[in-house]
């Protein structure tokens, strides 16, 4: 099992990060990476899957059966703390795909709307058009939650700009999320058989609003991840030996409203929830399969994870709690769920299979971020950032912790988190101070009993249940310093020139 090198006292460590923020970016050496052939790369990004939800994970087999998915831990690494950036949908897809935080746009709080305009500016570099300009065929298919044009959307119009503008080649989408006022797919720039600009009565969404009554085919809620899949496969089917691909696949599994198809309902020991499981885990097989078919899987590096973590019930008659009841535990040990400040909101499952490369069946506990996608892709394709470029600004190059080359230091020396109310954490070796404060732009701030100044050792508490801040006032102080500085210079990583770290 490969160790994090956290076993120093915390102040030599909370100096070291203070240190390493101001002055590299960990790299691997080029004789590490693909140079004629570049892997084709799959990243798969399930919706609301929390870290105790895969059988790999430690979820019991008596609840929840996910062979599909644990495919990837067996032939690849399993991460014990990988982190999202947002412990919500949309902040961490925008982070993911750009390398950068979100809260350092105009996002401060929540997330996109159906009808926002493209959250990702078209001057930004993305991974999508990192591995276009690279020669790859890029498509991302699944869940969008990143808004289409300029000002509101219109859907009665082409959604421009787009993912067609920030490097995809090829986009089909559920808007926003699973059950969303759309109703409807957007295939590349445009409503999938929209019939006309006029509305049409279709009732309300399973979240109680009324539906945006678009003229045009509305989903089956129960047929989505079907529908998602098939095209994701008829992508790959298309794709040739001579030019790598890269498949953003975001699958709606298992956001609520919790919908299974007939292959999956009933299938699970813990009700709807497990069975939407279930089919998450259905739809993953698909996709391994049809890369299989390809005699593509020696060549292609993938990816599964989530967004952030899962809903976490335990009262009521919601299939969370009826989950909760039958003992799936869907964040594992971790305290909080989706939308909190704590771990179990931002620590989730991921997984890396690249054959060759990657070690079969190993663990790695290295602190790392979806942030760090963007750069450590950037490596896999020998394309370095440099200091002197505005892309992934906060993103390091985890390729390391993926390969299981030997380094000395963390490769990441903090990381940044914070939850839909604006309220900020910030990460150093065991440490995770909390600030405690909401967006100063919340009418309505939710979580309000999370908002107070918060330590924790995560080496000796990871649930989180011993607020330390009195113990430990000077740690609290110099990472409330450690956090301000971070946010000021708008970037974490000061990196000078990969190459030059390789010798």
């Amino acid at each position: 099992m490969m160790t994090n090198h956290r076993k120093q006292p915390w102040p030599q460590l909370l100096a070291r990060a203070l240190a390493a923020a101001l002055c590299v970016l960990p790299v691997i050496g080029a004789s590490l990476l693909v140079a004629a052939d570049r892997p084709n790369i799959v990243i798969i990004l399930a919706d609301d899957l929390g870290y105790g939800s895969l059988n790999s994970y430690d979820a019991d087999e008596s609840l929840i059966a996910t062979p599909n998915i644990d495919r990837l831990a067996k032939q690849g690494r399993r991460f014990t703390d990988a982190n999202t950036p947002s412990s919500v949908c949309s902040p961490t897809r925008y982070g993911l795909l750009t390398g950068r935080y979100d809260w350092r746009t105009n996002q401060k709080h929540g997330v996109v709307n159906t009808t926002d305009p493209l959250h990702i500016d078209t001057s930004r570099s993305t991974i999508a058009s990192l591995l276009k300009s690279a020669g790859y065929r890029t498509a991302a298919i699944g869940k969008w939650h990143l808004g289409y044009g300029t000002t509101k959307a219109d859907f009665t119009k082409p959604l421009t700009p787009g993912p067609l503008d920030i490097g995809f080649d090829y986009h089909f989408a559920v808007p926003q999320n699973h059950g969303d006022a759309s109703g409807v797919y957007v295939r590349n720039r445009q409503v999938v058989g929209l019939r006309s600009d006029r509305n049409v009565p279709v009732g309300k969404s399973p979240y109680g609003r009324d539906f945006m009554g678009l003229d045009a085919p509305q989903r089956v809620d129960e047929n989505v991840m079907d529908e998602l899949t098939t095209d994701a496969v008829r992508w790959l089917d298309k794709q040739t030996a001579d030019t790598p691909f890269f498949l953003y696949f975001a699958p709606v599994a298992i956001h609520f409203p919790y919908t299974p198809s007939a292959k999956t309902k009933g299938k699970s020991g813990t009700g709807l929830y497990g069975d939407w499981i279930h089919e998450l885990d259905q739809s993953v097989g698909r996709i391994l399969d049809a890369i299989e078919q390809m005699k593509a899987t020696e060549e292609t590096l993938v990816i599964f994870t989530s967004d952030n973590g899962g809903v976490l019930m335990t009262e009521g008659t919601r299939p969370e709690a009826e989950a909760y009841r039958a003992g799936l535990r869907c964040n594992g040990h971790l305290r909080g769920r989706k939308h909190s400040i704590y771990e179990g909101g931002f620590r989730i499952p991921f997984l890396v299979r690249w054959p060759g490369h990657v070690q079969p069946g190993s663990v790695c506990d290295e602190t790392i971020n979806l942030v760090d996608i963007y750069a450590t892709l950037a490596a896999v394709i020998d394309q370095p950032l440099r200091l002197d470029e505005d892309i992934a600004e906060d993103s390091f190059n985890v390729l390391p912790a993926m390969l299981g080359t030997l380094h000395q230091e963390p490769l990441r020396p903090s990381m940044i988190v914070h939850s839909p109310n604006g309220n900020f954490a910030i990460r150093c070796g065991p440490w995770k101070y909390i600030e405690g404060k909401p967006s100063p732009t919340l009418k309505r701030i939710p979580r309000r009993d999370e908002l107070h100044a918060q330590l924790y050792n995560l080496q000796d508490d990871p649930g989180e249940k011993h607020n330390v801040i009195n113990e430990y006032p000077d740690a609290a102080n110099r990472l409330a310093s450690l956090l301000e500085q971070l946010r000021n210079e708008g970037r974490s990583s000061t990196r000078t020139s990969q190459r030059e770290n390789t010798k």
